[in-house]
């Protein structure tokens, strides 16, 4: 099944997608939503990111061939860091380029792993009853940004660094997975889930003993090798296999060579 969330007449919805037409789905989707009969096709709304999550949990350096291009040993336990639900932007929105503090913006195409029920010190046994499904991500990170203040928090949280969707598939088993990321046409990342140094079971049992995963959360699994610039104008787009694509154009935050304000230190 694909779930959506979209907006129609100022309006924000759920519903399941089937071959270009969006089902309204009445009620929580995390606990068995109903069907209420209204149907809209996909030209008729606006695709939102398809889920809310109150906090996002990403991975850095999970992917085998990621750490061999750049000479990292293979970590031992997850590295982890979190993305503030403001940062959060869905398909076909544009990502802002905060040129009054970044001159190098990168793209990380991820899978994104959201929560279904509250999960809380899961065993890892039971760790997939947790997951609602997956959806396609974009960790969007300034590069220049995160060796200069020693931590990722500030390169990978502005708003709009995180989009997601344009789905949440839930039928798709995340062990064997293409993932592209394809920059104005041209393939920069082309990799497969099944090179995730901790995979995903693992991931929602560790972290869910760290802290208390909520429905609509989301886990960013960690990227694969070929991660690279965006320059303003930019067209990226996240593809991954079972799932679909999800393309963002990058803008300039102060566009037309006006002057931005300097931030204070």
């Amino acid at each position: 099944m694909f779930t959506v969330r979209f907006a129609k007449d100022g309006e924000i919805h759920y519903g399941k997608l089937e071959n270009n037409t969006i089902h309204v789905f009445a009620g929580d989707i995390y606990n068995k939503p109903t069907i209420t009969g209204e149907s809209y096709a996909m030209d008729e709304v606006q695709l939102l990111a398809p889920c809310k999550p109150s906090k996002i949990i990403c991975l850095g350096l999970n992917y085998r061939d990621h750490a061999k291009e750049f000479h990292f040993d293979i970590p031992k336990w997850p590295i982890l860091f979190m993305k503030p639900q403001t940062s959060v932007t869905g398909p076909k929105a544009d990502i802002i380029y905060p040129n009054d503090l970044s001159r190098r913006l990168d793209y990380e195409a991820e899978l994104a792993v959201v929560i279904g029920k509250t999960a809380k010190d899961v065993p890892l046994k039971k760790s997939m009853e947790y997951v609602f499904g997956y959806t396609c991500g974009n960790d969007v990170t300034a590069r220049d940004l995160q060796p200069k203040n020693g931590q990722w928090t500030i390169a990978k949280s502005f708003d709009t660094f995180m989009p997601l969707g344009p789905v949440i598939a839930t039928d798709v088993n995340p062990t064997d997975l293409q993932i592209k990321a394809v920059l104005n046409g041209e393939t920069k990342q082309n990799s497969n889930t099944k090179n995730l140094i901790f995979d995903v079971p693992y991931l929602v049992h560790y972290i869910s003993n760290i802290m208390t995963l909520e429905p609509g959360d989301v886990i960013m699994t960690g990227t694969s090798s070929g991660v690279g610039p965006m320059q303003a104008g930019d067209e990226i787009t996240i593809s991954i296999e079972g799932i679909g694509e999800l393309t963002n154009k990058v803008v300039l935050k102060y566009p037309n060579g006006g002057k931005p304000p300097k931030a204070e230190k």
